[in-house]
Order: structure tokens, then sequence, then C-alpha cells
């Protein structure tokens, strides 16, 4: 068994893909209409046919709830890896990302936290 899709509630799914394609460097996969909403999924450009991540609306009280409480607590709602963090942190800088943590030396790890502009915090984490 392995994960094949992860998702992130979003609060405006346009917005999003062009959040997580256009300053991440995320790249589209699948973008399907699904009734009032769509399917979007992207993937890391280094691994295309890895784990997808779904840009789910948080339409969904409960999704809206859970979103606003982890984010106002401070708590990134999903994690990726980078191998360098401090030239992933300055390259999301310039693009106009907005950190609520640099870079932190946290035992065997180096975490950054940022806004994604969609509802969520991410963290970004380099072991």
């Amino acid at each position: 068994m392995k994960i094949i899709v992860t998702s992130l509630f979003v609060q405006d799914q346009d917005k999003a893909l062009e959040f997580y394609s256009e300053k991440l460097g995320f790249v589209k996969k699948h973008d399907v209409p699904m009734g009032k909403f769509r399917w979007i999924t992207l993937v890391s450009p280094d691994d295309q046919d890895g784990t997808e991540l779904l840009l789910e609306p948080n339409e969904h009280p409960a999704a809206k709830e859970y979103q606003k409480k982890i984010s106002a607590e401070g708590i990134p709602a999903t994690m990726f890896g980078v191998a360098d963090i401090h030239k992933e942190y300055e390259r999301l800088m310039e693009k106009g990302v907005k950190f609520t943590m640099e870079p932190t030396k946290m035992g065997e790890v180096t975490i950054a936290v940022f806004d994604d502009t969609c509802g969520n915090l991410i963290q970004i984490i380099q072991k």
C-alpha cells in the first residue's frame, strides 16, 4: 500500500492552482470538472508519477472550521521536503511568498513555514 493522493483544503481552487504551480513550481497533473468544483492535482516536477496533491475545496462547514482553527493556532496543514531550505526560502521570498517562520534548526532538521494565501500554513523541511 502507498499514498497516491493527499488533499489540502483551499478557499479558492483557481488561486491555489496559481500559487502552487507558479510560486512553488508544482506541475498540474489533473484538472477535471466535478460539478461546481474541479478535481485538481499537482505533482513535484522531480517525481511526476509520485504522490499527487489534491486542491480540495473547503466548502463543507467542518473543512472550513478545521482549516481556520489550525491556521489560527500556527499549525501547518502539510509539509514538503526540500534539499536546501535556505536556497528554497530565498527563491520563494523573491516570488513574494510570505513566511511566518524563517529557516530554523530543530534538532536534526531545519524547518520554515509560509502562508499559501489559500487558508493554510505550509511547512518546508530539510533533513
